[in-house]
């Protein structure tokens, strides 16, 4: 039995190659690319220990599927749910007496597409379309066990027996726990069928077009670029805006020292367009300021996210710390 042990224990590097699919995964449990990293660690490290007890009675994919989750459900039993800013209450007005970043909020974090892509076109476009802002956020608001068990059965797709005996529960616990989470996700108008078509050419020019109408901050190019309903948040701050005018109104008003900014494209983040912004500096050269993340609808822009924690996500999209005059 122990020779059979040893001779079914997978090596380190079949390990390694679920990293990918292993951090989409905990990403949509744990909203967050950094605590994604963690818990694949952990999980690669607690299945190499366990390696000699595999023994090949399940497939490898299974059984780190079953650590990460456990994995993923021990993090999040101290943690409380990250949220988007416009979970939080409804859009506020555009002044800078609503700039407020709560103690006790943990926002959704935005995760480079080359974290959770592989090399597989199809699989490409389930991973980008299944870690969209809005859906990843909703996902954050279902319990943990049934946010396992929708992302295991609608987005990759495994049987209700599979997902019951990685869970050890049962497969009318499993359909029921499906049946709530669904449910759940509806009240938030997201879901995981949705699709979302590739950027066409007509995408790239309008994307061109903003990138260069915001380094010159020009009001009249960026109102034909950016909808009407569109909406704007910036994370830390729980601040939300809803509109284009309120949007504007903050861009040329409190939001002013943005103007000059030059932007760098980025990877991909939860499958939108990224782009590093870098605001004019005092001491000459550019200053990081955000990662915008922009949403497209309609052939116009539909939201614009900034995270502001600079520090730690513009190393993780590859962005550099400034940029000289």
């Amino acid at each position: 039995m122990q020779e059979t042990a040893v001779a079914n224990r997978p090596e380190f590097g079949e390990l390694e190659q679920h990293r990918q699919q292993l951090t989409a995964y905990c990403y949509r449990m744990l909203g967050s690319p950094f605590d994604a990293e963690d818990a694949v660690q952990e999980t690669l490290v607690r299945a190499w220990r366990g390696a000699d007890r595999f023994a090949g009675r399940a497939a490898v994919r299974s059984w780190l599927y079953r650590i990460a989750t456990n994995v993923c459900l021990d993090m999040l039993k101290s943690s409380q749910r990250r949220a988007r800013p416009m979970d939080l209450g409804p859009a506020r007005e555009p002044v800078e007496s609503n700039l407020y970043i709560p103690a006790e909020a943990r926002w959704i974090e935005p995760i480079p597409d080359t974290m959770v892509a592989g090399d597989d076109p199809a699989e490409t476009v389930i991973a980008r379309e299944s870690v969209r802002l809005a859906l990843v956020a909703a996902l954050q608001r279902l319990p943990a066990r049934q946010r396992a068990v929708l992302i295991l059965r609608e987005v990759l797709r495994w049987e209700a027996t599979e997902v019951a005996e990685l869970l050890g529960t049962t497969v009318a616990s499993v359909n029921s726990g499906l049946q709530r989470a669904r449910a759940t996700l509806a009240q938030s108008q997201q879901s995981v069928a949705e699709t979302r078509q590739p950027l066409s050419e007509g995408d790239r020019r309008l994307l061109e077009r903003y990138v260069a109408a915001f380094e010159r901050y020009d009001l009249a190019a960026l109102t034909s670029l950016i909808r009407e309903d569109a909406s704007q948040s910036m994370p830390p701050f729980d601040m939300w805006l809803h509109g284009r005018d309120d949007i504007f109104t903050w861009w040329f008003g409190p939001g002013i020292g943005c103007q000059g900014s030059r932007m760098l494209p980025t990877v991909g983040a939860n499958g939108c367009p990224a782009y590093g912004q870098y605001k004019p500096s005092p001491n000459g050269g550019y200053e990081p300021w955000a990662l915008q993340v922009l949403e497209l609808s309609g052939g116009r822009i539909a939201e614009l996210t900034f995270f502001l924690d600079t520090e730690r996500l513009f190393p993780l999209f590859g962005l550099p710390a400034r940029l000289d005059g």
